[in-house]
């Protein structure tokens, strides 16, 4: 089978980190997200990772040269020799332009579509309990952060920015960003678009069955005929 090579992108909240841990272990390759990319930089302590440290310590962004040099790294590991899940990169056509250069065109793009509307909603139902740290959702997004975590008996408390006019800022973000970049993908054969709104397991589904038909289309020997 050839290398797996999946990027998922999708607004804040619409699943892609539950789906790329589902999609790294069924395919038993690794989980790559912008924030572990990152980590793993400073942790290094490599001249590139000192740059990111101070980057991140000013309160600056980490720029496309700074962030497609950081991906180039670490997909030139030896884990990612049967493919990936790339989260949160690229986010910028210039960083998908590179990654392209890094891995070709064969990458398998998977956008997972869900309204913001439903985003918000979601994210206002989230909840992280203030002693285990477990993330959890509750059914009615207007209930007081006062209920106890099942699990521990702490206090489940909605986060910062989890909160809905800050869930909105985070969407227009996202939109601004991620328009051009399914706009560079859209054409491609190994495009697909999920609906996001449906559960869980049907969502990984369906980007399983987009995956294995894009792989077996891979696998097929080119002769060059008509």
């Amino acid at each position: 089978m050839p290398a797996v090579n999946i990027v998922l992108i999708g607004p804040p909240g619409c699943g892609k980190g539950t789906q790329a841990v589902r999609l790294a272990e069924r395919y038993d390759i690794p989980h790559i997200s912008t924030g572990e990319i990152l980590r793993a930089a400073v942790r290094a302590g490599t001249p590139l990772g000192r740059e990111v440290a101070a980057t991140l310590a000013s309160g600056s962004l980490v720029g496309d040269e700074m962030m497609t040099d950081l991906a180039r790294d670490r997909l030139a590991q030896p884990d990612v020799a049967r493919g990936f899940v790339l989260d949160g990169f690229p986010r910028t056509v210039v960083q998908a332009r590179v990654l392209d250069e890094i891995i070709g065109a064969s990458t398998i793009v998977v956008l997972i579509e869900v309204p913001a509307a439903e985003i918000v909603r979601r994210m206002g139902t989230r909840r992280v309990c203030d002693a285990c740290r477990l993330t959890q959702s509750v059914s009615d997004p207007f209930h007081p952060d006062s209920e106890p975590c099942p699990y521990c008996g702490g206090n489940l408390v909605r986060r910062p920015d989890d909160e809905p006019k800050t869930v909105r800022h985070r969407l227009a973000t996202y939109a601004a960003f991620a328009a051009p970049i399914v706009d560079h993908y859209r054409s491609r054969a190994s495009f697909a678009a999920i609906d996001g709104t449906q559960h869980a397991d049907k969502v990984t589904a369906a980007i399983a069955t987009h995956i294995d038909r894009m792989a077996v289309r891979e696998a097929r020997p080119h002769t060059g005929a008509s």
